[in-house]
């Protein structure tokens, strides 16, 4: 298993390094996010074994069960949490989570402020945006994102660093790239997390400074 997830590793990040220079970026410029969830504590020691740093997880329950331990013996490791937050889990989410990435709804804002405020630990935030307008995904709608951004940035001063979305699957995704592109922009957001194992590629062309993939890492009992 670790021989299998080195070479994955290599071969995603030298895909992710000729995407960015043919978008004429430096290759350093895009962060890879390996996103264990589902996969043993196993897998992700491997992948760390190799070198690897940055991971995401979607749950808070399975951060805790998987990362202390690693967190031990690898310091230096930093964990993003790329799916749904519930608001009773904020507490445990900013005790173990180096990076939110699903901040979606107000509810979930004011609570975060109230336990950074709370507690003084402040990760950097990122908001989730429903670039596709599906009704059954989370995140802000496109037409509320600025509005919500002011809202998060001002009056409840959290460290909001950039954005995040997932596209309609088995949809062309330029399209939704290229909008949460304009919508960082124009709200001065350096930081966009865009881009899974199908498309990674795709979204460093369109931007993406951090890209979340799971199934060209650890295989396809994960997805990502």
């Amino acid at each position: 298993m670790e021989g299998v997830i080195a070479a994955n590793l290599a071969a995603v990040r030298s895909r992710i390094e000729a995407a960015a220079r043919a978008a004429g970026r430096a290759p350093d410029s895009v962060t890879l996010v390996a996103v264990g969830k589902t996969h043993p504590a196993a897998s992700v020691r491997a992948a760390l074994e190799a070198g690897h740093r940055v991971f995401g997880e979607n749950r808070v329950q399975e951060a805790q069960a998987k990362y202390p331990a690693l967190r031990e013996a690898f310091p230096d490791l930093a964990l993003h949490l790329i799916g749904p937050l519930q608001t009773n889990k904020v507490r445990d989410a900013l005790a173990i989570f180096d990076v939110i990435e699903s901040v979606d709804r107000l509810g979930l804002a004011q609570a975060l402020a109230k336990e950074m405020d709370h507690s003084g630990r402040r990760p950097p935030c990122l908001i989730e945006v429903n670039t596709g307008e599906e009704p059954q995904k989370t995140g802000i709608l496109p037409m509320e994102a600025d509005g919500f951004i002011a809202e998060c940035r001002d009056r409840l001063d959290l460290p909001i660093i950039g954005l995040m979305c997932v596209p309609p699957i088995d949809e062309e995704p330029a399209p939704y790239f290229a909008l949460l592109r304009e919508i960082a922009r124009r709200n001065g957001l350096a930081i966009l997390s865009m881009g899974m194992s199908a498309d990674f590629e795709k979204a460093v062309r369109f931007g993406a400074t951090h890209v979340r993939v799971g199934a060209a890492i650890f295989g396809a009992r994960g997805t990502g």
